[in-house]
């Protein structure tokens, strides 16, 4: 514990030595450059941060050490944040954790106030990363020593915790919002069983031994699910397109001082949902971005209008989603354990240029972590720069007419299914969640909670498994375990009060989390 404050001071004094490594016109150029890709990288559906970090770490073996792992930071930054922009404008998510994003950008574009939307995810997506990063650099060495205490009982206790939020994201059925979130983790069981290893759902399909890919089934759920619906309304959202085009007023493009407002809690409460999210191993952003829009819904005013085209929807999943990358870089530095996926992906890079992820590093090498840590920060502006310029760019699809825009969309969900597994057996998966996706809007059950269900549902299998063997199966040992039995108080707890609210609420005429996707483009 000592001797982690002692790091944290080392590299806090070695931080001005690391931005003067930085800001050099090489390194610059590559922060810059590993932004920009990423950006594009995010808006193009299933084309996202972890293929663009996987290909481009061979690409940074002759380039220097910070050079090489800041353009791969940013990458990831680059590409969490660009997936706003398809979520926004196509209702197609660049990646799976912009799916909320896509909840009301998509009925703000549709009403003309795409670069509303787009300007105000990308705010949120650069405060949720700054203070995410900040939040990196000053306590990563100091829960080195408390990151040891998350095992598998406390986590099996969070992850439960978190499903509770599927009867706040269930819309106007309770019932329903159930049924989907029991679905989804229904599909997360298919594969090899984890402890014994055999086939579970597969039909005899080897494609299916690793489960179903969450990429293909998003896109194939909410895009190509979408665009059928959207298809048959065809006339009527050419007409909306018309009037899209058309409009020229300064508050459909630009943030007033009454959206700060609005969206300031939100964007806070995000990026504190997504920074503890990404510190906690083995969630991920998705779970953050939409518990943060739970939680936006939950303590707004009117609640119901979620889905409808409310700003703070997008603030709320946007802060959260960015704020995760940075913050699940503390476990990887702090323990040398990857706390996501990208972290995984990273630590080939780590060491392939010389610098060993886990606790010694702060010893060992603080002015490259000082070094790490200023181009994370110079990533951070680099991405609200690039993606200030950028945006008018991606702002005009919103005023291309749809019929155009449909087969182009299709495309991308073809080439970003099939990038997952690069399997025709990918596109296959798409369109069986496509035809799930499309009677799931016609019937008002929620594509959240089936998401949720599904992202979460192999976690809590895992460490309820392990949580089983710890406790000897007695449910006194919890006593042991503080963390744990915190969580499954307030587990408890969040149950009555979600119970008395659903009781002492008038049922609502809109659902905010599939009324906007069940009507189509009829906003």
């Amino acid at each position: 514990m000592s001797w982690a404050r002692q790091s944290c001071e080392v590299v806090m004094q070695a931080l001005i030595g690391g931005f003067a490594e930085v800001f050099t016109f090489s390194t610059m150029f590559w922060i810059v450059t590993g932004v920009t890709v990423g950006y594009i990288l995010g808006v193009l559906p299933g084309l996202g941060k972890a293929t663009g970090v996987a290909v481009s770490i061979p690409l940074t073996f002759y380039l220097h050490p910070v050079a090489a792992i800041a353009m791969l930071i940013g990458i990831a930054k680059g590409s969490t944040a660009g997936g706003a922009v398809s979520a926004i404008l196509l209702n197609t998510p660049g990646e799976p954790s912009s799916a909320p994003t896509a909840l009301d950008g998509y009925p703000l574009a549709r009403q003309g106030k795409a670069g509303k939307a787009l300007k105000m995810g990308l705010y949120a997506s650069v405060i949720g990363d700054l203070l995410s990063t900040i939040v990196l650099i000053g306590l990563a060495a100091p829960l080195a020593s408390y990151a040891l205490l998350i095992g598998p009982v406390e986590l099996c206790a969070i992850l439960v915790f978190s499903l509770t939020f599927i009867g706040g994201l269930s819309g106007k059925s309770l019932i329903k919002g159930l049924i989907a979130g029991c679905l989804g983790i229904a599909f997360s069981t298919v594969g090899l069983e984890i402890e014994t290893f055999i086939p579970r759902l597969t039909f005899g399909m080897l494609e299916l031994d690793d489960g179903v890919k969450l990429v293909p089934m998003a896109i194939g759920m909410l895009a190509v699910a979408e665009m059928i619906v959207q298809a048959g309304n065809i006339r009527k959202l050419d007409a909306e397109t018309a009037e899209i085009g058309k409009s020229n007023r300064r508050e459909d493009r630009n943030l007033s001082l009454e959206d700060w407002k609005v969206c300031a809690m939100p964007i806070i409460r995000g990026t504190f949902i997504g920074t503890v999210i990404g510190i906690l191993p083995g969630l991920g952003a998705s779970v953050a971005s939409f518990l943060s829009y739970g939680a936006a819904r939950r303590a707004a005013d009117r609640p119901e209008e979620f889905g409808t085209g409310r700003i703070e929807g997008v603030a709320a999943a946007e802060s959260a989603d960015n704020a995760v990358i940075p913050s699940s870089l503390v476990p990887l530095f702090a323990l040398g354990i990857p706390g996501s996926v990208i972290a995984a992906i990273l630590i080939a890079a780590f060491v392939l240029h010389g610098l060993t992820p886990g606790p010694l590093m702060f010893k060992e090498n603080p002015t490259m972590v000082a070094a790490v840590y200023a181009s994370m920060l110079c990533a951070s502006l680099a991405m609200l720069v690039v993606g200030s310029l950028g945006q008018p760019i991606f702002a005009r699809i919103a005023r291309f007419p749809i019929r155009l825009i449909i087969p182009g969309v299709l495309l991308l969900c073809c080439v970003g299914a099939y990038m997952e597994t690069s399997s025709l057996f990918s596109i296959y998966i798409m369109l069986i969640f496509a035809l799930i996706g499309f009677f799931a809007k016609k019937f008002d059950y929620s594509f959240v909670t089936f998401l949720i269900g599904f992202v979460i549902g192999p976690q809590v299998e895992l460490t309820f498994r392990q949580s089983l063997q710890l406790l000897n199966h007695d449910p006194t040992r919890l006593l042991q375990h503080p963390i744990a039995a915190v969580f499954i108080v307030i587990t408890l707890v969040t149950l009555v009060l979600m119970a008395r609210s659903r009781r002492n609420q008038p049922e609502a005429p809109g659902v905010a989390t599939t009324k906007s996707l069940n009507q189509g483009g009829e906003i």
